[in-house]
């Protein structure tokens, strides 16, 4: 089977994917299956998603070209995908506005949701908001005190964030925190995951709505350069800005896709958060897929400058795609991925999150060893604003 035509009706990609829950949870995953089954054809959910992409969202995002950074480069040609000019500043938003159409059509009034960098926080507080519906977030300690400007906004919109003292204090551990509500809550309440990770069908039902990127730069690109282009690179975390912009391309075999992990202090040192290069097949927040875990079986704490992208896991269809070859993964470290943060801003006027950055920090390193003909399109998946302490911290700069 192609990879564009997974998952199976089991939501497994290859070996990887699946549902291992919990009983509790059995019943709210077949019941979120068979809304999802019924919704995503039916003609006035899809009329209603695209009439809030567009008036809610702005969408389409436009493709653009970093011609100045490009030139200096001396190689390929380099664009962006822009989805931090995205309403709420980041990709998240595409999921979310589905997600929340499906809630209502469940009869859900209440909404929880996990976040890292706190952009789906906020894309969830915001699609909250916009229908009346309670929002509770929860969020790791650590990436309260890193993202604050963040939460500060979800409490503006709304929502009740909650802080995760438990384990590394990260997204992981928010993610947890979120399932045992669920679990509690489940009659009332809709879990909207924000990546393409967790027991099926949410691989799969995130992916789809973050597809709206890649359709859109199908159409775009020929346009803008007259074909597709030869490269799309994107930062993966739990990967759906990376799934978002790749699936549509899948089947396009010229098109080589290149996924960027993050790399942290080193491959080589261990304080890094690269389930793909360096991690095991294992089972982790209800999917099979590699994680970042020791002999054991036991989760290993992570590390990234970005908070979006600090998590032990991976999306199974990222698994699938690195290990039937159809995608290769690389590492750039928390270093590299501040250079292209601070170039990009000074060359292009652009300030990427640091999530992006990384995607972008890999199209640098590609682009000198490339023809001037070559097109390498990147995901800029959200804005930087998010990140102003972090890089300042980092920097040595008190703001």
């Amino acid at each position: 089977m192609k990879p564009y035509a997974l998952p199976d009706p089991e939501g497994h990609f290859g070996q990887f994917g699946g549902s291992f829950v919990s009983e509790t949870l059995v019943h709210a995953l077949d019941e979120l299956k068979a809304a999802y089954e019924h919704y995503r054809n039916d003609p006035e959910f899809l009329r209603e998603f695209h009439y809030e992409l567009k008036h809610f969202v702005g969408r389409p995002s436009p493709v653009y070209h970093a011609r100045r950074w490009s030139e200096k480069l001396g190689g390929a040609q380099i664009w962006f995908k822009r989805e931090d000019l995205n309403h709420t500043g980041a990709h998240k938003i595409n999921n979310c506005i589905g997600q929340i159409l499906l809630a209502r059509r469940m009869g859900k009034p209440r909404i929880i949701a996990e976040t890292g960098a706190g952009q789906h926080g906020v894309a969830s507080a915001t699609v909250a908001a916009r229908y009346g519906l309670e929002c509770v977030v929860y969020m790791g300690s650590e990436d309260v005190r890193r993202q604050a400007s963040n939460v500060y906004r979800m409490k503006l919109l709304g929502a009740r964030v909650v802080p995760v003292e438990s384990g590394s204090r990260t997204l992981k551990d928010a993610l947890n925190e979120a399932m045992r509500d669920w679990v509690t809550n489940v009659e009332n309440t809709f879990y909207i995951i924000g990546t393409v990770a967790g027991p099926h069908p949410y691989p799969m039902m995130v992916r789809d709505f973050q597809s709206v990127i890649g359709k859109e730069c199908i159409e775009q690109m020929p346009l803008e350069t007259g074909r597709q282009p030869d490269y799309v690179v994107a930062s993966v975390g739990g990967g759906s800005n990376a799934l978002g912009i790749f699936h549509p391309y899948i089947d396009h075999d010229n098109v080589r896709l290149v996924g960027v992990e993050a790399a942290g202090e080193g491959l080589e040192t261990g304080r890094h958060a690269a389930s793909l290069n360096a991690g095991q097949v294992g089972v982790l927040h209800g999917n099979r897929t590699y994680v970042m875990q020791d002999d054991n079986g036991q989760v290993i704490e992570t590390h990234s400058i970005s908070a979006g992208l600090d998590y032990p896991g991976v999306g199974p269809e990222h698994a699938w795609l690195k290990d039937s070859g159809r995608a290769v993964y690389q590492g750039i470290t928390d270093a590299e991925a501040l250079a292209a943060f601070h170039d990009c801003c000074r060359t292009e006027g652009i300030m990427p999150a640091l999530e992006s950055a990384h995607a972008i920090a890999q199209a640098v390193k590609m682009a000198p060893t490339l023809s001037k003909d070559t097109i390498i399109l990147v995901n800029l998946s959200g804005r930087g604003d998010k990140d102003m302490h972090t890089v300042a911290e980092y920097s040595g700069i008190t703001l």
